[in-house]
C-alpha cells in the first residue's frame, strides 16, 4: 500500500470543509498527461491507500505486461481512529492509514499501450473498487 516514507506531523487537524467547497471542481490534474485513457473522478471523497492499491492491482492484472499504467494520486493525509470500547474525550486516536482527498475532475489513473476495449474494461473494474463515481476519458485525437 502507498504511504509516505517520512511525515513532518503524525496527525493532521480535521479539515472542516463545507460540502459545497469539496464539490468544487479540481484545478490540478484534470487532463491526461501520460496515457491514452484515464479514470476521472466525478464526485468528492477521501480515497484510502488500500482502495488505491486494489484499483492499481486490477488495472495491472487486466492490461497484462503489454500495457503501461500511471497512478496520478498519492495518499499523504493521515487519518486517525480511536480504539473500540473507548469513551469520548481522552485525546485523539492513533493514526490508522493515509488518504487522498479527491475532488471532481481529478484524473486518478492513466493507461496506455493496449486496445481501447482492454483499457476501458480495466478502468471500469478499477472504478468499481473506489468509493466515488468515475468516468473513463480518452485523449483527444490531434489532427
Amino acid at each position: 500500500m502507498l504511504f509516505p516514507k517520512k511525515v513532518k506531523f503524525r496527525k493532521w487537524q480535521t479539515s472542516r470543509k463545507s460540502p459545497e467547497r469539496l464539490a468544487k471542481p479540481e484545478t490540478r490534474g484534470t487532463e491526461l498527461s501520460f496515457g491514452s485513457f484515464g479514470l476521472k473522478a466525478e464526485t468528492p471523497a477521501r480515497v484510502k491507500s488500500n482502495q488505491i492499491e486494489a484499483s492499481r492491482k486490477v488495472i495491472v492484472r487486466t492490461i497484462t505486461k503489454v500495457g503501461k499504467m500511471w497512478t496520478r494520486v498519492f495518499p499523504d493525509r493521515p487519518y486517525t481512529q480511536k480504539a473500540a470500547q473507548v469513551g469520548m474525550g481522552k485525546g485523539k486516536g492513533d493514526p490508522q492509514g493515509y488518504v487522498f482527498e479527491v475532488r471532481p475532475g481529478r484524473i486518478l489513473f492513466e493507461v496506455d499501450g493496449v486496445s481501447e476495449a482492454i483499457a476501458v474494461e480495466a478502468l471500469r473494474k478499477a472504478g468499481a473498487k473506489l468509493p466515488i463515481k468515475t468516468r473513463i476519458v480518452r485523449r483527444e485525437a490531434t489532427a
